[in-house]
């Protein structure tokens, strides 16, 4: 079953995929070229309409990528959807990629209808620094890191807790998240990716968490000092926040159709005001 509304809208799930380089992040702002203006603009010009508007499942930062983003969009009944993903790809620059869109289930919500959301953070120690290849999400870290180090210490901040101490405040936002997973490793090309999935994020909240760790993989910190840190709920001047351009979300994950509206609804009496993502 599929969302068809009363006032003559359908609700669309769209999958999308970005390389956040020439992005100030996803979200409008105005005089700077963001995900959402691209995306939003090529739907309007493709399905002829006068506006839409896009709501997302993390609102990513200036030069976060994303591997698999997902968004919901209302658009008017009539709007064939026939060939629509090729259409918005025909007409999207190259780093935007549409990988799906199509009638979204009854209840569904990209934002508030999400179990989790799963970033990876990519670090390469190597001392010719970060593969030519994949300099744009691949930090280049000058000194040895310690991955064993790193994965001990973020055993620490697994587990529903107040993350103030490395998340940017917002007013009248929560810091309380629950972090799913949190594991450092190293890849076949010797790169370490750090996978990092919670309920939600806030402001800044995966680049601080990577960067306290690389404070203790890099032998600057013992891995008890991450929980102090978590402990104090301010912001240690120890966490170096990341660059942005290391961070790719690569997956948003959904319960079962059928509960997709309950969901949404325990989320939203949760979540006081929009939170930003990495």
């Amino acid at each position: 079953m599929t969302n068809f509304g009363a006032d003559g809208l359908q609700r669309l799930r769209i999958d999308l995929a970005y390389d956040g380089t020439p992005f100030a992040g996803w979200a409008r702002q105005p005089g700077q070229r963001t995900v959402q203006g691209d995306v939003e603009d090529a739907l309007m010009r493709v399905a002829r309409l006068p506006a839409v508007r896009l709501t997302v499942a993390g609102r990513t930062d200036a030069g976060v990528h994303a591997a698999r983003q997902v968004a919901h969009v209302d658009i008017p009944d009539e709007v064939p959807l026939g060939g629509l993903a090729r259409r918005l790809n025909g007409v999207l620059d190259r780093a935007v990629r549409v990988l799906g869109i199509g009638p979204a289930p009854v209840g569904f919500d990209a934002r508030f209808s999400a179990l989790s959301r799963r970033y990876n953070y990519r670090i390469s120690d190597a001392p010719y620094g970060a593969d030519p290849l994949r300099r744009h999400d691949t930090l280049a870290w000058p000194r040895p890191l310690d991955a064993g180090a790193m994965r001990l210490a973020a055993l620490a901040l697994l587990g529903e807790h107040d993350f103030a101490a490395f998340c940017r405040r917002r007013e009248g936002a929560t810091t309380i998240r629950t972090l799913l997973r949190l594991d450092v490793r190293r890849g076949p090309d010797g790169v370490l990716v750090a996978d990092v999935e919670a309920d939600a994020f806030c402001h800044s909240m995966v680049r601080a968490l990577v960067g306290a760790l690389v404070a203790v993989g890099e032998g600057r910190q013992q891995p008890g000092w991450v929980p102090k840190v978590l402990a104090r709920a301010v912001r240690d001047p120890g966490v170096t926040v990341l660059p942005a351009h290391g961070l790719t979300l690569v997956e948003v994950r959904y319960p079962p159709d059928a509960d997709l509206a309950a969901r949404a609804e325990v989320t939203r009496a949760v979540r006081v005001s929009p939170t930003l993502s990495g």
